[in-house]
């Protein structure tokens, strides 16, 4: 009868190894359970052996490798095809929480997983994560090991539940939050589709007119020899400089969106930015309630999954997106570890609505601010949907007013010549009789 070692957790969350003599894995996993515990991981004997021996020969090599003074490359290149789309990774979060939820070992459920998966990266990955808790490491531990993927909220939520035995719970959880963070984004994507979209042909009407049209005009001015009146003068003169230095211009647009990108990487540049998105009408409303919402839930969910409070605020602060926001939290951070309480930092940071503040003194006071701060989130979702809606009909008609201003303007500026010669042929006909 074959030997099956196991890893599992108590009730009170204290991880136990042991092995056992049973006819199949799935046998296995059941007397692992009559014993009261979570199995967390369970090999057979032999397979563990032969995998630890095979594990054995690479690192051998690689020692020997640094010890001849070789140079080490690692193949994987940072920021080229070494990511994972969001989309793709709570697909996986959800699959993984289904198939840990229905009894099967994390081990098992991490190869069924990497064998139907599409994206190479995460394929790679889920096999480096097996290898690792064949290994003997945790799952948490192991997801650690792949920072660019699994971030600091990711690892510490799965380590909770590791260790109060609830991990298909807080899988399930995370692959909830991360389903209405995509959803929240989608929808501040859309929003902002149409005023990109517009402002693109704005420029590209204009920079059309400018090159080819007026430029015509211009020479029909010239043949005609009245005087110009200044605001076509103006547009003139400004066709010249695009029409002869379009090359100028075009570098002069692209330094001046890497000065302001680099700008932005700097400490007071980027504090700078968050507050004017917040305050800038009408998109502040809307990256307002989406930070607001961000922070509720992130905090709320680790809270609810067994993170220390400390330690939630600082994935919390991490996470923010915003630096106004991740400075309030900062503040909340280190009033909590004086020992006082949420709401008056929060309230003293003028970011947070009194609303939010005293639903979060009410979840400190009745001892349930996990369920507050999620229905928080909840609740302005709904407002992220309305502020979403009211920018997006706000934003058309200024966009379609805006495209009017500059393709009238430079229409007007062409014929304001045309109208005072008609005009004065008019005054010019009407003296003569």
């Amino acid at each position: 009868m074959p030997k099956f070692n196991y890893i599992a957790l108590d009730q009170r969350g204290v991880e136990t190894k042991g092995s056992i003599e049973v006819g199949s894995q799935n046998e296995a996993i059941g007397r692992v359970k009559e014993m009261g515990l979570f199995p967390t991981k369970i090999t057979e004997s032999e397979k563990e052996e032969k995998a630890a021996k095979a594990k054995g020969k690479p690192a051998a090599r690689t020692a020997a490798g640094k010890k001849k003074g070789g140079m080490s490359f690692n193949l994987a290149i940072p920021g080229f095809g070494g990511t994972v789309k969001p989309k793709v990774l709570t697909t996986f979060t959800r699959q993984l929480a289904t198939l840990v939820d229905a009894g099967l070992p994390l081990l098992r459920g991490l190869r069924v997983l990497e064998k139907q998966e599409r994206s190479p990266v995460l394929k790679r990955i889920l096999s480096e994560l097996a290898t690792s808790i064949e290994g003997g490491s945790t799952f948490s531990e192991a997801l650690a090991q792949h920072p660019k993927v699994f971030n600091r909220l990711f690892v510490n939520m799965v380590k909770a539940g590791e260790l109060g035995g609830v991990l298909e719970v807080v899988l399930k959880r995370l692959a909830e939050f991360s389903e209405k963070a995509q959803k929240i984004k989608g929808k501040v994507k859309a929003a902002l589709f149409y005023p990109i979209a517009v402002l693109i042909v704005a420029v590209g009407i204009m920079i059309l007119l400018m090159t080819f049209v007026v430029p015509k005009f211009k020479d029909v001015f010239a043949g005609m020899g009245i005087q110009l009146p200044g605001f076509t003068v103006f547009v003139l003169t400004t066709s010249d400089i695009i029409q002869h230095n379009i090359i100028a211009c075009i570098i002069g647009a692209v330094i001046f969106f890497i000065l302001f990108k680099l700008f932005l990487k700097t400490k007071f540049g980027r504090l700078m930015w968050d507050r004017f998105i917040l305050i800038c009408p009408p998109m502040g409303q809307v990256v307002s309630k989406v930070a607001i919402s961000r922070f509720t839930r992130t905090l709320g969910t680790l809270v609810s999954s067994g993170v220390p409070i400390l330690q939630a605020l600082n994935i919390v602060r991490e996470t923010a997106g915003n630096v106004v926001i991740a400075n309030a939290v900062l503040k909340i951070h280190e009033s909590v570890k004086e020992g006082e309480t949420i709401t008056a930092p929060m309230e003293s940071s003028k970011v947070f609505p009194p609303m939010v503040v005293s639903m979060v003194d009410v979840g400190e006071q009745t001892g349930a601010m996990p369920e507050m701060l999620l229905k928080i989130s909840d609740n302005y979702e709904e407002e992220v949907d309305n502020a979403v809606s009211a920018m997006t009909s706000l934003l058309e008609p200024i966009m379609i007013v805006f495209l009017a201003v500059i393709v009238g303007s430079i229409v007007i500026a062409m014929f304001l010549p045309l109208i005072a010669m008609i005009g004065g042929m008019t005054n010019e006909g009407g003296g003569d009789k």
